[in-house]
């Protein structure tokens, strides 16, 4: 189950050290950053139903629109403010 409630001690300190992660990279290597970002915490985390739950909220769908698979075009990402291009 996927846990939403408030659980991040230095909540402040996190989001200053991912600002800072991609400072100096390209669009293109903070996209690949974020994604290598979202695999390890997935590996981490390791449960596939606590994965689409995320998934599905990540992406603000009911839970019947998120597909296993998608086999849909894929969606570009959106880069994070701060990155340079």
């Amino acid at each position: 189950m996927l846990n939403t409630q408030a659980n991040l001690s230095a909540c402040d300190d996190f989001y200053d050290a991912l600002i800072q992660s991609h400072q100096g990279l390209s669009t293109e290597q903070s996209h690949a950053m974020n994604a290598r970002l979202v695999l390890l915490l997935a590996n981490h985390i390791g449960d596939p139903e606590t994965l689409r739950h995320a998934l599905q909220l990540a992406r603000g769908s009911a839970p019947a629109q998120v597909p296993v698979a998608p086999e849909r075009a894929a969606i570009t990402p959106v880069a994070p403010v701060h990155a340079e291009a």
